[in-house]
């Protein structure tokens, strides 16, 4: 039996702190002492773990994409529609619920704004990569339905990050109707 090293133990704790504090401030608001405060570490510590900002940014996208993942395999899972719009829509709803807590959401929402950053924009590729060929083998359903989920997904970002369900205007109501999240 092995045993894991503190670094190894740690390393899910850093990350899981750097998505919350990464999605309050967003990469460029948030600093590796943000991060180090909030998983109860020092500074340097993280970055012994994490050798720069950039690194502890993807380890926190990539987790968030592998919750993603799992989140819309179990919605998948548990649709009692097979049919491949039953199945994206109970993945939907799953996600929907997954992003209750917003952390996840402004995470991707600010990994969309610094997607220049080769090394962000490259796990943003392949957890967008990941969801869209987890939705096409689960579901079986047209390309373009596959689409239309993760277009429908962000459309859903949007609407959440900048409060529409609460405006009492005509654009707001086209844009949001039929769309309704857990709050």
């Amino acid at each position: 039996m092995s045993s894991l090293s503190t670094a190894e133990l740690r390393i899910p704790v850093v990350t899981a702190s750097a998505v919350r504090e990464f999605s309050r401030g967003g990469y460029r608001g948030t600093t590796i002492a943000d991060v180090a405060h909030a998983a109860g570490i020092s500074p340097a510590y993280v970055f012994k773990l994490f050798p720069s900002k950039e690194s502890l940014f993807v380890a926190a996208l990539e987790d968030c994409f592998r919750q993603i993942v799992e989140t819309l395999t179990v919605g998948a899972e548990r649709a009692g529609d097979t049919s491949p719009d039953g199945i994206l829509d109970a993945m939907g709803g799953a996600y929907a619920e997954l992003i209750r807590d917003r952390s996840l959401l402004m995470l991707q929402v600010h990994a969309q704004s610094v997607a220049d950053i080769p090394e962000i924009g490259q796990a943003l590729r392949a957890g967008m990569a990941a969801i869209v060929q987890l939705a096409k083998a689960r579901s079986r359903a047209s390309d373009g339905a596959v689409q239309h989920f993760v277009a429908y997904g962000q459309l859903c970002h949007l609407i959440v990050t900048a409060g529409i369900d609460d405006v009492p205007e005509e654009w707001a109501s086209i844009l949001s109707a039929g769309i309704r999240h857990p709050r």
